[in-house]
């Protein structure tokens, strides 16, 4: 198991221990533990003994042995033994936000809520708000959430899902040639409701008889056909498709089972949809789909009738930014925060990876949770960026390479930036983003924004809205409002590309290329493979249209010097 998996079963131990009014120092002992190992970034718990595990700041001798048995088998006695004594539904209340297990336990044990259902009801005619410590609020913050939560049931992020389909495609590859991802998964959607599947075959039975033996498979047999098996991934909810098709229709079928409604209803000269082209004539390409249809070519990303052939009107294909055409890794942190790997280790990685320049960000002093720098700190990270800096230019003077200087500087409640402003002028760039006071009204949201953007240290706002895709939505802003404020400031906008936030969503890539703003697509990445999250970040970038001439880190590394030499010079 990994370290933030051993760290979750802490986690659920405490709050299980809690939830029955455990003895506190029990509770207090998987906490502290908890607390302390998930900023362990030194190895692998699962490989250490438990001599060496007591030796860890927060590890007690019987602590050391749960670590130990839950490194083996992924549990131990006592928690096994909790969750039996705990209904599924109780469990669940974990995932909503704003009650810990003390309010659980009391909606469990004095109102005998052990459901979310339940629960949902006596919020709705007003039992919860009635219970001593909860009142109004709280039960419209509970209502709330499990709104939330229903309406993201059933789905899974972007890379999740990805896997799950790539797992399904590797394995019918074995027998069929013929196999691709559709749908949502295709259209590099944030988070898929359904993972489609297409199979060419000229034989529907022999591909029943291969699914029913990829044993992680659970067929819905009532709504699966001959042609379509329906179903999902054992202990995942996410609908799965798995659909036969005849080889000769392989590229029709793709191209209608991955477009949207609205971009299949789009009409072209010829005077009919789209749609009516691919269903009715054999295609042996997609780009003869749209060229009978007398359309422009659409990338597969796009093809949601969100505006692509207006986009297509002064673009081609051809301009989507790439992968390749990012030269730079903006927005990541190091263990001078809490990262898990040293600067030094961040910044050989991203030269061995092809960029020219790493972006260190590390958290500013406000975030105490994710150890942010104190003044003394970033002086001495920019002492090692200095002598970092020297060594990579001798190592290599014909092909540069550069750690920039940058801080994540907390937006404060008030929209002011954490740090005096001679210490943000020693940052060669700011990241300025929301971690704290989430919850805001659409107007507190965009004010304290807004005070932000018009700081004139601020070059980036990172992840615009805070939100966590399928676990808390973001704070409401409005964007136009936003997007128009960076326009006059000359602030760039963060596309971060964690599949947790992919934030700016890409709705509003178009409206950030018409005023100007440019995009930085940036993987906040706390550890070296966090870089590879940009790979996301680039699919929702072309989704919104992007272009490579509008993302910020495709500048290379004089470009991006120069730009950052012309803000601080308007400074002052």
């Amino acid at each position: 198991m990994s370290n933030s998996e051993i760290v979750e079963v802490l986690e659920l131990t405490a709050k299980l221990l809690e939830l029955h009014n455990a003895d506190p120092f029990k509770i207090k002992g998987y906490s502290v533990a908890a607390f302390y190992l998930d900023k362990y970034k030194e190895g692998e718990l699962q490989f250490m003994t438990e001599q060496e595990l007591t030796k860890l700041q927060g590890v007690g001798k019987s602590t050391a042995t749960k670590i130990a048995q839950i490194a083996k088998t992924g549990t131990f006695p006592e928690l096994e033994e909790l969750i039996a004594n705990t209904p599924l539904g109780v469990m669940e209340m974990f995932n909503i936000k704003g009650i810990g297990p003390k309010k659980i336990a009391v909606l469990w044990q004095e109102l005998g809520i052990d459901n979310l259902h339940e629960l949902e009801l006596a919020c709705l005619n007003g039992t919860v708000a009635k219970v001593k410590g909860f009142g109004a609020n709280t039960q419209q913050k509970i209502l709330d959430s499990l709104a939330f939560l229903k309406d993201q049931a059933g789905k899974l992020r972007m890379d999740k899902a990805e896997a799950a389909a790539n797992s399904i495609i590797n394995e019918l590859k074995k027998t069929f040639e013929q196999v691709e991802a559709a749908g949502e998964i295709r259209r590099k959607s944030e988070v898929v409701e359904t993972i489609r599947i297409l199979v060419g075959t000229d034989s529907p039975a022999l591909l029943q008889n291969t699914i029913g033996s990829i044993g992680l498979l659970v067929q819905d047999e009532k709504k699966s056909s001959p042609f379509v098996w329906r179903g999902n991934i054992q202990d995942v909810a996410v609908a799965i498709e798995i659909v036969a098709v005849k080889p000769e229709r392989l590229v029709n079928e793709l191209f209608l089972e991955t477009a949207g409604e609205d971009h299949l209803g789009l009409a072209g000269t010829s005077g009919n949809t789209i749609w009516r082209h691919a269903y009715y004539e054999t295609a042996d390409t997609e780009h003869a789909i749209y060229e009978k249809a007398g359309l422009p070519y659409i990338v597969p990303e796009m093809r949601e009738g969100a505006g692509e052939l207006a986009w297509a009107e002064t673009r081609t294909p051809d301009q989507l930014v790439t992968w390749d055409d990012l030269r730079g890794i903006l927005h990541n942190h190091s263990t001078y925060s809490d990262g898990q790997h040293t600067l030094e280790q961040m910044a050989v990685y991203c030269r061995e990876l092809g960029f020219e320049y790493l972006g260190i960000a590390d958290h500013s002093q406000t975030a105490t949770y994710a150890q942010g720098l104190k003044v003394e700190d970033v002086e001495r990270q920019h002492e090692e960026i200095a002598r970092l800096n020297a060594r990579f230019a001798s190592e290599n003077p014909a092909k540069p390479f550069k750690i920039l200087k940058g801080i994540e500087s907390d937006i404060l409640g008030d929209g002011s930036l954490d740090y005096p402003a001679d210490v943000l002028a020693s940052f060669d760039y700011i990241v300025a983003s929301v971690h704290s006071n989430l919850s805001m009204t659409l107007e507190k949201a965009t004010a304290r924004l807004l005070k932000a953007i018009e700081n004139p240290y601020t070059t980036i706002l990172g992840h615009p809205t805070g939100r966590l895709l399928l676990s808390r939505e973001g704070y409401p802003i409005d964007h136009q409002v936003i997007i128009d404020a960076c326009a006059a400031n000359g602030v760039v906008i963060e596309i971060n590309a964690s599949p947790w936030r992919l934030d700016l969503d890409w709705r509003w890539i178009a409206y950030c290329m018409e005023k100007g703003v440019m995009l930085s697509i940036n993987p906040d990445a706390h550890a070296m493979e966090g870089y590879l999250d940009m790979h996301y970040g680039v699919a929702n970038a072309r989704k919104g249209g992007l272009t490579k001439d509008m993302t910020f880190n495709a500048l290379n590394l004089g470009q991006i010097e120069e730009y950052l030499r012309g803000r601080a010079a308007r400074i002052g």
